[in-house]
């Protein structure tokens, strides 16, 4: 057996069961909002008509989208303890926080696809790709739960904000639903599924391990830091 054919097959363990249990929840909570959310906003396409009678109707509809919704802002907001108290208490890396770094390395790969660079970027735990994507969504996921409590409680919100809060709420929350969507839709799925990388799926969410080829490739940086090994040992992505 040749040595590629050896690190091809080496596995390096990145996620842990609870990410993993995590993302397939949010996976579900996900698919139910973006069912009986955008069923709602494109009423009269015959998907959603199919969706709103399957479901028993526009009420049962609008009351699954706002549990899910609640289920979705425990969950995020789980999320976001469980990571301050890591990074407080546990000494966890806050590698998911947007660096300079991130920019010049935008910086660097527009150079590099432009033939003025050798190499690509060295990533870390995760790329400025990974970071931006996942800011993207989590941002649009906190302005969702404001503006999807301020519409599913429009008389108490009015009690200490103008009335004029609430079509807002309704434009900014439809938008940006639609916006995340999209991100995940075109940008996360492109990545986990058909990135020549990793097609036809990459399963490291799922099983937890990425192979050290991958992680030679794409996260150079954490790979000499789990092994111990000087920056200039890690070869640089071909």
């Amino acid at each position: 057996m040749d040595v590629d054919t050896v690190i091809q097959e080496e596995r390096v363990k990145r996620f842990s069961p609870a990410r993993s249990v995590e993302h397939l929840a949010h996976v579900a909570t996900f698919v139910v909002l973006v069912c009986t959310g955008l069923s709602q906003r494109f009423y009269s396409l015959d998907i959603s008509q199919w969706i709103i009678l399957h479901l028993g109707g526009i009420d049962n509809v609008r009351l699954i989208h706002r549990f899910a919704g609640v289920i979705c802002s425990l969950q995020i907001i789980t999320h976001l303890a469980v990571a301050a108290i890591g990074i407080v208490y546990g000494k966890w890396q806050p590698s998911m926080v947007i660096t300079k770094k991130d920019f010049t390395d935008v910086v660097h790969n527009i150079r590099y696809y432009l033939g003025m660079e050798n190499s690509p970027t060295r990533g870390g735990r995760y790329t400025y790709k990974q970071k931006f994507e996942y800011w993207g969504i989590l941002t649009g996921v906190l302005l969702m739960m404001l503006t999807g409590f301020i519409l599913w409680f429009p008389s108490v919100v009015t009690k200490y904000l103008p009335g004029e809060i609430i079509p807002a709420a309704k434009v900014l929350h439809t938008n940006e639903a639609l916006v995340v969507f999209l991100i995940i839709a075109i940008w996360h799925v492109y990545n986990a599924i058909f990135s020549p990388e990793v097609f036809p799926m990459d399963t490291s969410i799922f099983t937890g391990y990425i192979s050290k080829a991958r992680m030679f490739r794409e996260h150079p940086d954490e790979l000499a830091e789990m092994e111990e090994k000087p920056l200039k040992d890690i070869p640089a992505s071909p």
